[in-house]
């Protein structure tokens, strides 16, 4: 579908427009884009400020011309493609450090910077930004805000919307209004905030963000522990977020994972179900892993090594490679879908074992990993596109295990967002007339429907369309 975009050369702006076909191709899909459902949008426009992306918008309405908002690339359920063409909405190049607050904890930013270098400018003040994704090196603030991400700290700090206070946010008619308060809390009106962040671009587009820090902790401690089977490991994970060990990390992976780990990278990994387990205290940091060595070892733990500074960063260097080392496990299959069912944290032992019953109902390869202190569970249904029974096999297996999340009161996703393949859960998990409200509140923010049209609500009749159906990504991952 194409749109004529000359409109944006008669624009005053600050920043730039491209349509060259690099550009072009380049804004095609992002880490979530299926083969063969990239779609080239027909301008791509790179704003330098709030004004730039208001007159794009507003001159984008009037025509009924989709604008696709479009950050670092890194989302892992097409989030950032230009379904249907039109305008890419470029925000790197509003990358700017507004101002630091540290005796308010905050900081202002652009929605382009990414996330480390949030961490870099308030290091030397002792803060740091706790909710970063593992792939905060690489991925901006704007679209961490988009998803609502999270990442291996979200079992102590909690997810990216915790941390952000207010947004300036342009809608799709160029209006630009403030949400939220830099108070740390606010009772007045609706919670716009919360509305805004995790919509994906389709309601508004962000372009200021106060975020609040946190002082560094003192003592910081960290190591693995293995268990001879992974019911063992998903059932001490329980306890423990139960029992309220202070952990600040809690991951675990199963003996798939550390089979392709080690055909990886150079560590040689027991092959059985392991958890990595940080700490981050001012004081007392022994004590609190006392208490968690001594929950492990009531579930029959084979192994336990515990250990800070560089030791530490090498007992985690396994689980640091897991995104790399699917990618090269198995040069004949790709991931067909990228989970992030997410779980009540009492549920999680039964997830797994959900998981586990899938994988062999339909003879897949499906290793699972994950974030598990918040009931978070990633998993990647491999399957041979060259065998298209297999690729059916493997699309059936990938949404019987978001059904089954759902089952156990969980949710689709817990921090990749819906974006295009996920859509066809969205009733099932909200029911008819939570979709219904959501329509109604993307109707009245966005009446001519161009801001990032084809995600997050399933089309009018309910279904995905044929370009929407069943997760999936080009073979590349996203380091959660």
């Amino acid at each position: 579908m194409h749109h004529d975009c000359s409109f944006l050369d008669g624009l005053d702006l600050e920043g730039s427009v491209s349509r060259g076909s690099s550009d072009r191709r380049n804004h095609a899909s992002d880490f979530g884009t299926r083969k063969g459902q990239a779609v080239e949008p027909d301008a791509v426009a790179f704003p330098e400020s709030t004004a730039d992306v208001s007159a794009i918008l507003a001159a984008a309405n009037e025509r009924g011309v989709p604008v696709t908002p479009y950050a670092a690339g890194t989302g892992l359920e097409a989030n950032a493609t230009p379904v249907q063409g039109g305008i890419s909405l470029d925000m790197t190049r509003m990358d700017a450090i507004l101002e630091i607050r540290p005796d308010d904890l905050q900081i202002d930013v652009e929605p382009g910077v990414i996330g480390e270098a949030v961490n870099e400018a308030v290091a030397g003040r002792g803060l740091f930004f706790p909710p970063l994704p593992s792939s905060g090196s690489i991925s901006t603030i704007g679209g961490m805000i988009a998803t609502d991400a999270s990442g291996q700290q979200t079992v102590k700090y909690g997810e990216v919307a915790d941390w952000v206070l207010e947004l300036e946010v342009v809608r799709a008619d160029g209006t630009v209004l403030t949400v939220g308060s830099k108070a740390a809390k606010t009772s007045s009106g609706y919670n716009l905030l919360n509305l805004v962040i995790g919509s994906e671009g389709t309601l508004g587009v962000v372009t200021r963000a106060t975020l609040q820090l946190a002082g560094r902790p003192e003592q910081i401690k960290g190591g693995r522990a293995v268990f001879p089977t992974l019911e063992d490991a998903t059932e001490a994970i329980s306890d423990v977020i139960t029992s309220g060990v202070d952990v600040a990390k809690l991951e675990l992976i199963d003996e798939r994972t550390a089979r392709m780990v080690n055909a990886y990278a150079d560590v040689e990994l027991p092959e059985r179900p392991m958890t990595f387990v940080e700490f981050h205290a001012n004081h007392g940091i022994d004590e609190e892993i006392d208490f968690y060595r001594a929950i492990v070892e009531a579930h029959d733990v084979a192994e336990f090594a515990i250990a800070s500074g560089d030791e530490m960063a090498e007992l985690w260097r396994a689980r640091e490679e897991i995104a790399y080392a699917s990618e090269e496990y198995d040069p004949d299959r790709e991931m067909e879908g990228s989970g992030d069912v997410t779980v009540p944290i009492g549920r999680y032992p039964e997830m797994i074992a959900a998981v586990q019953s899938v994988a062999e109902s339909y003879d897949l390869f499906i290793p699972c990993f994950g974030h598990a202190g918040d009931g978070n569970l990633h998993y990647g249904v491999f399957a041979d596109h060259g065998d298209p029974e297999e690729v059916e096999r493997a699309r059936a297996a990938h949404a019987e295990i978001v059904d089954r999340a759902i089952e156990l009161g969980g949710t689709a996703t817990g921090e990749h967002g819906i974006g295009v393949g996920k859509r066809k859960f969205l009733e099932r998990e909200h029911g008819a007339a939570g979709v219904e409200t959501m329509r109604a509140v993307k109707e009245t923010l966005d009446p001519n429907g161009i801001l990032n049209p084809g995600k997050v609500l399933p089309d009018a009749d309910g279904q995905a369309s044929a370009s929407a159906t069943d997760g999936g990504t080009k073979g590349r991952t996203n380091r959660k």
